[in-house]
């Protein structure tokens, strides 16, 4: 197998290839590479075998990855598998598996390893592990990305079909970008961290590295669940559930960061890779919106020049007290200062953040996302070891602020360097938006078309369901709702703008309604004798179009209205019961002329 896709590997498996022989092919595979030091624990097939005859117990049909190969980032536990976090002084074997791993293969997953990575996921490159530097997918010279390096580099060779990874600064997404795949950073609390070893415990969170958004849409949709023994899981939203999922349609109003705040670190080829990236999505429809870069950028930094390495300070106890030479140099000289930051720092810093993440949010609200480069340059590992920290730093420019601000994020690959180098972007939007990222990732993904990975296969078909903005619903008023009419503010207080005056089709008759006050009138459908009616349209939040709906009394509510133009949107209808003792003022074409007309 070359496409280890989802769907390719459902239709093998439903021409007669089974799970067992995708698996022997990829420990063969995987020997061909073991110069990349993608892993820290390769299963055999003594160890896999469990997994595979409980399959048979499983129904193809009602477990969506049914003898799907996966891979585990060393720091998530895989039960009887040690969970090294790449220091062999910190290695135990847990009795049970992370919750979103044991989630996986319920839903009939297979583990094919546990994957190398930067020390205590501490980095964003790949180099700092004692099982040797990850080598990347196109060119084992260059830095594959980290911390979560084998696990990005198992999928772009094809050894596993998705992978796990976790991200606090970028590293489910860094490790994508240079490798050619896709990397969904999601909301915070998404995917449960039980059985997750912690670099900060406050931000970090379960990553998922896929070939398609496809792919990574549904291994989301398995792995996300309330997790109670997870102290920041959270619920997901009707509105982020794997039915939004599709491909974004019509225009996109795209955050990009001005050229005076762009940073490639005399990348050139990184640079006119942006470039030529932004154009093609300027032709497509982006409506691409110059944002104010500082803050996000001033976010970032306080990651890890702020009071927040306390947490990883924290989350190495007692070993980097007790016994730090046993952790790398580069990485204990990261994670000591922890012990240092006063809680007056932290609150310090608490409060910038709060100021900053105002100002962030405040620019994201009129965008449907913030599109930036995934990284600015692209070190060899030799360039990355002579210069740790400073090249680390470099290669977090775009991605440190995300989890400090509570966004998700998704990286996606659009093209190659000069070099023959992939080159990506990164799509961030306010928490519980993934789905709305991964629709418009899923269009971004099918204009670039690049292939699967590093294994040179043409990318399927995606998942082309139209999705659109559900933010905000239509609302057509005929009465009190009109501005400047007595019920007016029901509309304005729940942020509801006014979208247009117009007219109905002429199908209905108007009706002064008994009662009031407040004075109504009612709409009612009558295709022979109606009449054109004076309607407004206003734009109701969707988040407070309930509310507003569970307000209408009877016997008014809400239907679908035909305008002159042959549109139907929602609006006011009226029962016929309603019309008991009710005027009718049809010739009179709307409410305000009835009313001018009785004040006269």
């Amino acid at each position: 197998m070359t496409d280890m896709t989802l769907s390719a590997l459902r239709q093998a498996y439903a021409d007669g290839v089974s799970p067992g022989d995708i698996l022997a092919d990829i420990r063969t595979k995987a020997a061909q590479y073991s110069d990349h030091n993608i892993w820290i624990h390769l299963l055999s097939a003594d160890e896999q075998r469990p997994y595979l005859d409980a399959l048979a117990d499983k129904d193809k049909a009602t477990h969506p990855l049914w003898g799907i190969p996966f891979a585990i980032k060393d720091n998530i536990d895989l039960a009887g598998i040690p969970t090294t976090a790449a220091c062999e002084a910190y290695a135990f074997t847990p009795d049970t598996s992370a919750f979103a791993v044991q989630r996986l293969i319920d839903a009939g997953a297979i583990p094919v390893g546990k994957t190398n990575l930067d020390q205590f996921a501490t980095g964003l490159n790949g180099t700092r592990s004692p099982w040797g530097p990850c080598g990347n997918a196109f060119d084992p010279a260059m830095v594959s990305g980290g911390s979560s390096a084998g696990s990005a580099v198992a999928v772009a060779l094809g050894l596993a079909s998705f992978s796990l990874g976790t991200d606090t600064a970028g590293s489910g997404r860094v490790p994508a970008g240079f490798n050619n795949l896709v990397g969904l950073k999601p909301s915070r609390g998404l995917l449960s961290n039980t059985g997750m070893a912690r670099a900060c415990r406050s931000l970090d969170c379960i990553s998922i590295f896929a070939f398609t958004t496809d792919d990574a849409n549904t291994v989301l949709a398995v792995a996300e669940g309330v997790d109670c023994t997870d102290e920041y899981s959270r619920a997901n939203p009707f509105q982020n559930s794997p039915r939004h999922y599709g491909r974004w349609q019509g225009p996109v109003r795209t955050g990009v960061i001005p050229a005076a705040q762009l940073e490639f670190f005399g990348d050139a080829d990184y640079a006119s890779a942006y470039a030529a990236t932004v154009s093609q999505l300027r032709a497509d429809g982006f409506e691409c919106v110059e944002v104010d870069y500082a803050p996000f950028l001033e976010a970032a930094r306080l990651l890890y020049e702020g009071p927040w390495v306390a947490e990883r300070y924290l989350a190495t106890l007692p070993l980097v007290k007790e016994k730090p030479e046993t952790m790398l140099d580069v990485i204990r000289a990261i994670i000591e200062p922890g012990c240092e930051p006063r809680a007056t720092a932290l609150f310090s810093a608490q409060y910038r953040l709060k100021a900053l993440q105002q100002q962030c949010l405040a620019q994201l609200e009129k965008l449907d996302c913030l599109l930036t480069p995934t990284t600015s340059t692209h070190f060899s590992i030799e360039q990355m070891l002579a210069d740790p920290i400073r090249h680390n730093s470099e290669l977090g420019q775009y991605t440190n602020f995300v989890n400090l601000l509570d966004l998700c994020a998704i990286a996606v690959p659009t093209t190659f360097t000069d070099k023959g180098l992939p080159f990506g972007i990164t799509l961030v939007a306010d928490h519980f938006q993934d789905r709305k990222l991964l629709s418009i990732a899923n269009r971004i993904q099918s204009l670039f078309r690049q292939p699967l990975g590093a294994t040179k296969t043409p990318m399927p078909a995606l998942n082309t369901t139209p999705v659109r903005a559900e933010e905000q619903i239509e609302v057509v008023v005929c009465g009190a709702h009109l501005e400047g009419l007595p019920l007016n503010w029901q509309l304005v207080e729940r942020g509801a703008t006014l979208v247009e005056r117009t007219r109905s089709a002429p199908v209905y008759r108007l009706y002064a309604l008994a009662g009031g006050p407040p004075y109504r009138p009612g709409m009612l459908l009558d295709e022979a004798g109606g009449a054109s009616i004076e309607v407004e349209i206003w734009s109701v939040p969707a988040a407070q179009f309930g509310s507003f709906v569970a307000g209408i009394p009877a016997p008014l509510g809400i239907g679908k209205i035909r305008l002159a133009d042959g549109r139907r949107i929602s609006g006011f209808i009226c029962e016929p019961h309603g019309l008991n003792g009710a005027q009718e003022i049809t010739h009179l074409g709307g409410w305000k002329p009835y009313l001018e007309n009785n004040r006269t």
